[in-house]
């Protein structure tokens, strides 16, 4: 595991994203088409903004998410689907294929054509992030670490939706939807490279526990130090309790 830091979110934003383009490019060229996992929320702002900007032939880039909730509307301000079709796919050319998550569909079949579609992509670049509980996607602690399905129900914990509240998602923690689909962890550590973007004090005490506490499903991203090829990129706010 690699730790870079920057001296605040814009340089964490440009670090990430600019590696994670190199990483992009490196599987267009030696096999003809890349296949990412992007991550969304407040934490990805810059390193998405970097991302846009880099010469990527996107028509060779087929791209997946990590989660939404279920039962949101895609017009919702705190939509996932909503926020990557903004944020990212109305600002580069068009994709190979950008499979989004529905949580407005049932969810079981929504799972399974999801798992049957990234089973057949192997991810090569993984953006993430950690959550203020520590969480990876929306898997919150303690989180399922032996399941091998690619995707799940998740059921949200207080701090996760008392963070997407301050964040100004959703007017009171009690308007966050109580379940999603996520990515699971399993899925995640498949992916070959990993990019971890963690900017702000909100989330010192979640990456001191994700770098320095022993892994375990009560610090879900933790898992993330049993990764081959992880990079987490901080500012100084978030790194500020590391040893």
């Amino acid at each position: 595991m690699k730790i870079i830091r920057s001296n605040n979110p814009q340089e964490l934003g440009t670090s990430a994203g600019q590696d994670a383009a190199a990483l992009i490019n490196q599987a267009i060229h030696e096999k003809g088409q890349a296949n990412v996992i992007l991550a969304t929320g407040t934490s990805q702002f810059e390193t998405l903004r970097e991302l846009i900007t880099a010469d990527i032939d996107w028509s060779k880039v087929v791209m997946f998410h990590l989660d939404e909730y279920i039962g949101l509307p895609v017009t919702h301000p705190a939509s996932f689907r909503k926020y990557l079709k903004e944020r990212f796919l109305q600002q580069v050319s068009p994709l190979k294929a950008a499979y989004l998550i529905d949580g407005e569909t049932d969810p079981e079949a929504e799972i399974a054509r999801l798992a049957a579609l990234i089973q057949a992509h192997p991810i090569d670049v993984a953006l993430v992030g950690v959550g203020e509980n520590g969480h990876l996607a929306f898997n919150d602690p303690p989180a399922d670490f032996t399941t091998k399905a690619p995707y799940l129900v998740v059921n949200l914990d207080e701090a996760c939706r008392q963070q997407q509240a301050n964040e100004g998602w959703f007017a009171t923690a009690a308007d966050v939807p109580a379940q999603a689909i996520s990515m699971s962890v399993h899925q995640i550590m498949l992916s070959k490279q990993i990019i971890c973007s963690v900017p702000g004090e909100r989330k010192a005490r979640a990456v001191k526990n994700s770098l320095e506490q022993p892994v375990s499903n009560l610090f879900p991203a933790s898992i993330l130090q049993q990764h081959p090829h992880c990079t987490f990129y901080l500012d100084t706010a978030a790194a500020a309790l590391l040893a």
